[in-house]
């Protein structure tokens, strides 16, 4: 007679912490957004240690803070040797807004209302195949943001936090050209990296009239603005004349169609010679782990939009005229150069 061996509980308490972990990370997103809403990383750097401080300059109920910094401190933001005083962590900096690879405006964007409340019916999303905006407050998340500006500000800078790890990547692997047109390029992060390592370069912002002040603002802040434009229009229907096309973050938000229909516009008025850059996460086999498969999922619920593997891209190349020319890794994204046919 053999005797059952006792299964081994270690993978299955893993699971479950793991799935724990997932079943709750919308409460982590909560918490994580209160730091960056409530000031933490610069009250902490600025000499605030202790709940009441906190709570005074933020006129917030000092219990209710005390809980929190028990909650940042067990995320490992905060650390603290009496429960009384704390100081920051490298983690916690990167919520400082004025710190090199700030994620603040990222924290504040996507757990607010504008990517909250579709996220909220993403099953809808799922059986639907569309966006959960209108149904959520009564618009697509485009509309939406140009009629909340407060969170369309958070939204652009969040654009901004997410790609300053790579800007410097991304522009070595693109190169320069005469004049370069970053299409729906927020506050022209990119672009602006472009110019500063090619002293030749004229750029362009094109980008929803509501997001011009920001552009513009960031460009005299790094001392462009004498060879810097921006363009407050539709890509949809048209986009200036240039050499080199930046798209970073831009065709993943559509569908095929309208991908297609931005790419067109491209091609049209790409000068001769000239490129298009499409700077995106890139789709591998299935499996793979990162962030491009969950981002599909964002794109599911919120734009329309998807994330594609090489050979999706190809194809919308190929429907717009243009034809892969290389690729190149960028941190965790890839650059994608087109030419045309």
């Amino acid at each position: 007679m053999t005797t059952a061996q006792t299964p081994d509980p270690a993978p299955v308490t893993a699971d479950y912490g793991r799935m724990m972990s997932m079943v709750t990370g919308f409460w982590v997103s909560q918490v994580v957004r209160a730091a960056a809403v409530f000031n933490l990383a610069e009250h902490v750097a600025g000499g605030r240690a202790t709940a009441t401080e906190i709570a005074q300059a933020e006129f917030a109920d000092p219990d209710a803070i005390r809980r929190l910094l028990r909650t940042w401190a067990s995320l490992g933001l905060l650390t603290s040797v009496d429960g009384v005083h704390f100081a920051g962590t490298s983690l916690l900096a990167t919520l400082h807004p004025d710190t090199p690879h700030s994620l603040h405006h990222l924290a504040l964007s996507q757990a607010a209302p504008g990517h909250w409340l579709p996220w909220g019916r993403f099953p809808d999303a799922v059986r639907s195949g569309a966006t959960q905006g209108p149904a959520a407050y009564g618009s697509e998340v485009w509309d939406y943001l140009a009629g909340n500006p407060e969170e369309a500000h958070y939204f652009t800078r969040s654009l901004a936090n997410i790609t300053a790890m790579t800007n410097a990547e991304v522009a070595r692997r693109i190169g320069g050209a005469a004049l370069t047109v970053d299409v729906g390029g927020a506050d022209g992060s990119l672009i602006r990296e472009l110019m500063r390592n090619h002293p030749g370069m004229r750029g362009v912002v094109l980008d929803r009239p509501d997001v011009v002040p920001a552009a513009l603002e960031a460009a005299k802040a790094d001392g462009l603005e004498d060879r810097f434009e921006v363009v407050g229009g539709d890509f949809f229907q048209e986009v200036p004349a240039a050499d080199l096309y930046l798209l970073r973050y831009i065709v993943h938000d559509w569908d095929d169609e309208q991908a297609v229909r931005i790419l067109t516009n491209c091609r049209r008025a790409l000068n001769e010679g000239g490129r298009v850059a499409v700077v995106e996460l890139l789709v591998g086999p299935v499996g793979t782990p990162g962030l491009a498969p969950v981002m599909d999922a964002n794109m599911l619920v919120m734009t329309g939009g998807r994330e594609r593997d090489l050979a999706e891209y190809d194809a919308l190349f190929a429907q717009a005229g243009l034809r892969r020319a290389q690729v190149a890794e960028a941190g965790n994204m890839v650059v994608i150069e087109a030419v045309a046919v």
